[in-house]
């Protein structure tokens, strides 16, 4: 995965959601634009990105609660992490705030690429549920 993050900006492409339905995954902006993953298939990893226009104001509520300092890169951040676990951003918030798990299972890259904070994510795949047995049919007397 370290590779596909160095070389991040080589898969990443920025344009309207029509012309990126091909992106492994996507981002979609305020503006309207989209920002697409084209990197190649990475088995046994999931991949999310996050993506917000660098100048954006932080919006006052989240201004007062998580400060302004690197807000949208920290925003990006968390929003992948979000992604990657399936998990709400206000319960997300609730855990960890802005910030990111010191668990290791999961890499990422916060990046400029011209107006805009683009994060990109991987994690590991959980490994498959187990299938329940078949329920064994009952005859009573």
């Amino acid at each position: 995965m370290p590779g596909l993050l160095v070389a991040a900006e080589r898969h990443l492409r920025v344009g309207v959601p029509a012309d990126l339905a091909g992106a492994v995954t996507r981002s979609h902006l305020a503006d309207g634009r989209c920002v697409g993953w084209y990197g190649p298939p990475t088995p046994g990893w999931r991949v999310a990105i996050d993506a917000e226009r660098a100048d954006a104001p932080v919006p006052p509520a989240l201004a007062r609660r998580f400060g302004t300092a690197d807000f949208w890169a920290r925003w990006t951040r968390a929003e992948c992490w979000c992604k990657l676990a399936d998990v709400p951003v206000a319960a997300w918030w609730r855990r960890y705030g802005l910030g990111t798990p010191a668990d290791g299972t999961a890499v990422w890259r916060t990046l400029r690429m011209a107006d805009l904070v683009v994060t990109v994510g991987f994690a590991p795949t959980s490994a498959p549920a187990r299938a329940s047995a078949p329920a064994r049919a009952s005859a009573r007397g």
